[in-house]
């Protein structure tokens, strides 16, 4: 089987040759680049497994480099983990709000790199009973083909966005408490808290449209799916 492969975006040498070091030595295969403009490139060239993507490179900076790939169907897939020195919960949000699926905390501990690389790398919890589809009014989730449409437009979604909704309707009627998805999707003690669930249920809700005020909040709870009347 093939080396997962993962870029690893940073203006700082040593640091990038720590994490490359640390990742080789779990069976990655690890690739690099100093600036945004670099790193667009190697994505498009290489087409990674999983970004590494610093917050403050130099030029336009990681929150736009994210914005970016997310933004173009060919790369919008590639999870990635944002890197900063800033801990407020406002710089956080930015970095999910861009579409990363993760960030870490500089300095970080080897353990919490590899931990938060692999949870990432995993494969989709919650993909569906081969043939699966679950329907309800307009949408229609294909776990066979891992997509989703809504009157017959394929809509994309991030992984995380697609596991979301398929959860939520698979237990629809249900309450799902922010604290449940958070395992059951990021698959591991997310040490950022809870808003990251609100933030990707926003976005799925924009992309489903119409359909999205199906995804209610239960204030101070979660989310759960409803049947039209």
């Amino acid at each position: 089987m093939a080396k997962q492969k993962i870029l690893v975006v940073d203006d700082e040498p040593d640091l990038v040759e720590l994490v490359k070091d640390v990742l080789e030595r779990n069976n990655y295969f690890v690739i690099s680049a100093r600036n945004a403009d670099l790193a667009i490139k190697k994505v498009k060239e290489s087409n990674p497994d999983l970004i590494i993507l610093d917050l403050n490179l130099p030029g336009i900076g990681g929150i736009e480099v994210c914005r970016i790939l997310k933004r173009d169907k060919k790369t919008s897939s590639i999870p990635i983990i944002m890197l900063t020195v800033k801990s407020t919960e406002t710089d956080k949000i930015a970095g999910l709000e861009a579409g990363a699926d993760d960030y870490m905390t500089k300095p970080f501990s080897t353990a919490e790199l590899v931990a938060r690389t692999r949870a990432v790398l995993r494969r989709i919890l919650y993909a569906g009973e081969p043939g699966e589809v679950l329907v309800s009014g307009e949408i229609r989730l294909d776990s066979t083909e891992h997509m989703v449409y809504v009157m017959d437009k394929k809509i994309d979604l991030t992984p995380k966005e697609f596991n979301l909704l398929y959860l939520l309707m698979k237990k629809k009627g249900k309450v799902l408490s922010r604290t449940f998805l958070i395992e059951n999707i990021w698959g591991y003690e997310y040490l950022g808290g809870t808003r990251t669930v609100d933030v990707h249920v926003r976005h799925l809700r924009e992309k489903l449209g119409e359909e999205g005020k199906k995804v209610e909040t239960v204030e101070g709870v979660g989310y759960k799916f409803v049947e039209e009347e």
